[in-house]
């Protein structure tokens, strides 16, 4: 399927229930953890800091990046362990994006973002907590919670 445009992001993508959570921070804000955390809660890598999000005809799609070579393909770094294979997807439709915040609001206000021309989701949550990625299967299983 033919791409009409994308977008390089630097964060990291998991698919739960075969739809995918973009999550953004910078360096060093726990976007690998939550993600590793949701992994063993029973998400998938899609990709490990650097996702490209396509827009296609049936709607937003997150990948690794094209410059990952197959060996690399459904492994992440790990901090204090290394390189590690863990359960991966290839792709998976977008619907929603974690922004990672120490200090997130208590009582949000409605978020979106625009990704390669699509309209997204946004929660912001700090992924410390024991909770977060529970805080990030609610925010995707209940598209009317705005934050968690």
């Amino acid at each position: 399927m033919a791409a009409l445009s994308s977008e390089m992001l630097h964060a990291t993508a998991v698919a739960i229930g075969g739809r995918a959570v973009l999550i953004e921070g910078p360096s060093g804000s726990g976007k690998s953890d939550l993600a590793l955390r949701l992994i063993d809660r029973g998400a998938k890598l899609i990709a490990d800091d650097r996702t490209l999000v396509v827009r296609t005809p049936a709607g937003l799609v997150a990948r690794p990046p094209q410059t990952i070579p197959p060996p690399l393909e459904g492994k992440m770094e790990v901090r204090g362990i290394g390189i590690a294979a863990l359960p991966h997807a290839p792709e998976a439709a977008v619907a929603l994006l974690v922004r990672l915040d120490p200090d997130p609001p208590r009582l949000p206000e409605r978020r979106r973002r625009t990704l390669a021309g699509v309209e997204l989701r946004v929660i912001v949550l700090d992924p410390r907590p024991p909770s977060a990625p529970i805080k990030v299967e609610l925010a995707l299983a209940q598209p009317g919670l705005e934050d968690a």
